[in-house]
């Protein structure tokens, strides 16, 4: 059904809901000075591409000042831009030179801790009796030891850190360079809120939310309760008092009432250890636009487990909320090492299908269309420090951040300088050019299934239902709006499979027939036989 929840949504266009997200990496996109670090001037190169691939919208990962310890998001200045990416109006320039394309900008905000080397950090931690002194979460030792149990997600250890001009501790969720800001600080609160302001503004159309329900932490500093969990020392605990406090919910509400007052801007939240309730508590009408769900990064390449995500999806959302897909980010293993058998990208074309076809906003990686493969980093050129703490259980996230693989010439043409991370062996044959014109290729198959989208209301608005549920090797459903229907069959078996659709017959006529192989036929039993790996899109008149 249409969803009418959001009143942007009543638009006879909406461009968060009915387009494509583009992430970008900005250090890892194109590197337009030879610095081997991707930049501003680099993404503005390559915006004709994006714009010939179909995506409504580009993700940029933050972009603001930096030391790098958690690489942009330990941002040491939230109204600028890091130099090494370029300048203020370099970022005016990337909005002009996209909005001229129709692509809009969102923008990723981590507003949870700054770094260490933040100015308001600097004062905060000098003494107890200056203007910045309540920003962060500073308090005594108990009994000779730390404040609480609260832990560190990436240092797992105690996320609390001792600083002796102060005689104090102060928290970190995350690595001990990104200390957690207080929010219940009425001036760290509006610092924030101005945050949003300020970027508008200058014509940002949205924004993601690093972690946002860990935002509050709980008033008292109680500790969290013990539970049993795995090898990460976080995860033996009940984050009951560090994560979604109930002032959250103002905060969402606050934020949302400001981008309401701009024409058409959008935000959606990063959630910290997501659950459906989650979702429903900070997305909405008066709330952020959407949550991130990450299911589809965990999935296995079975049909019957996407089935599971995808029911559970809509009954959350029904037809109040507006869900998100995305199957890479930043933060998870390429689906692409995951899915992918060899070097056959069939597989993938699959899941590019499912995920751009689906009720909801989809959200595709840098790299992800042209089947970029995980990289691998050698522990001892580590950069980042969840793999340098984790290894080799968890060798970190180095290896999906590596540079666009553009064309086969020097570095694959992502830089004439040395790059910042290591590049794939294989960009010699897989690259943007070796693609781009090949109408088999999965580039050119993404650039299908995004003009799909764009082309049909039934793919951006339309009602979602699953069919033939009792097949254990396809996953099929049904897209309806306005009298048209649309089928997306998708084989995750490399056999051929038979798939039964009510209503669909031999007979049955459609305005197109799309697939990544030959069109299927019918069997005598009126079934549509797929070819192993196939996908199917039949769209009705």
């Amino acid at each position: 059904m249409t969803n009418t929840y959001y009143p942007e949504a009543k638009l006879d266009r909406c461009w968060w809901r009915d387009g494509v997200v583009y992430q970008i990496y900005p250090r890892s996109f194109a590197d337009s000075n030879g610095d081997g670090i991707g930049d501003l001037k680099g993404i503005i190169a390559k915006l004709d591409y994006l714009a010939d691939l179909g995506v409504a919208a580009i993700w940029l990962s933050p972009i603001n000042p930096s030391p790098d310890r958690d690489f942009g998001y330990d941002v040491a200045d939230y109204l600028g831009v890091d130099p090494k990416y370029g300048t203020l109006d370099d970022y005016k320039e990337l909005l002009r030179q996209a909005h001229a394309r129709d692509i809009r900008v969102i923008l990723d905000l981590v507003l949870n801790h700054t770094s260490t080397d933040h100015p308001w950090f600097i004062a905060s931690k000098e003494s107890r009796d200056n203007p910045y002194s309540d920003f962060y979460l500073w308090r005594d030792g108990k009994n000779g030891a730390k404040p609480n149990n609260w832990l560190s997600c990436f240092d797992q250890a105690t996320g609390w850190e001792y600083v002796p001009a102060r005689g104090q501790y102060y928290f970190h969720m995350f690595v001990k360079e990104q200390a957690d800001l207080n929010w219940r600080n009425p001036k760290v609160y509006a610092e924030m809120m101005n945050v949003f302001r300020f970027w508008a503004d200058l014509g940002t159309d949205g924004f993601r939310l690093d972690v946002f329900n860990v935002w509050f932490k709980d008033e008292s500093f109680r500790s969290n309760p013990f539970k049993i969990g795995d090898y990460i020392p976080f995860h033996w605990q009940k984050h009951v008092h560090d994560i979604d406090q109930p002032e959250m919910e103002k905060a969402v509400r606050d934020i949302r009432e400001i981008l309401d007052g701009y024409p058409e801007r959008y935000v959606v939240g990063e959630t910290f250890y997501p659950e459906p309730w989650k979702l429903r508590r900070y997305s909405g009408e008066d709330k952020l636009h959407a949550a991130f769900d990450f299911d589809f990064t965990h999935c296995k390449h079975d049909p019957e487990a996407f089935r599971k995500i995808i029911r559970k999806t809509e009954e959350n959302a029904g037809d109040r909320l507006w869900p998100t897909y995305v199957s890479n980010n930043h933060d998870v293993r390429r689906s692409a090492s995951r899915y992918a058998s060899d070097e056959d990208d069939e597989r993938l074309k699959i899941h590019a299908a499912l995920v751009i076809l689906l009720r909801g906003t989809p959200y595709i990686y840098y790299g992800e269309e042209i089947g970029q493969r995980e990289t691998n980093v050698p522990r001892a050129k580590l950069m980042d420090p969840v793999g340098k703490r984790f290894w080799p259980i968890n060798k970190g996230r180095d290896g999906c951040r590596a540079p666009m693989q553009w064309n086969n010439q020097t570095n694959a043409g992502f830089s004439n300088g040395t790059p910042w991370n290591a590049l794939h062996p294989d960009y010699e044959t897989r690259n943007v050019s070796a693609m781009i014109h090949d109408p088999r290729s999965l580039r050119s198959f993404y650039k299908r299934m995004i003009s799909l989208r764009r082309q049909y209301r039934v793919f951006q608005v339309g009602s979602l239902s699953l069919l033939d549920e009792r097949n254990n090797s396809v996953l099929t459903f049904k897209r309806e709006f306005s009298g048209r229907s649309a089928y997306v069959l998708l084989n995750f078996s490399a056999d051929p499979a038979a798939v039964s659709i009510p209503g669909v017959t031999p007979e049955s006529e459609f305005e197109e027939k799309v697939s990544n192989m030959a069109i299927a036929e019918f069997n005598a039993g009126g079934e549509i036989v797929l070819m192993g790996n196939q996908a199917l899109i039949l769209i009705g008149k």
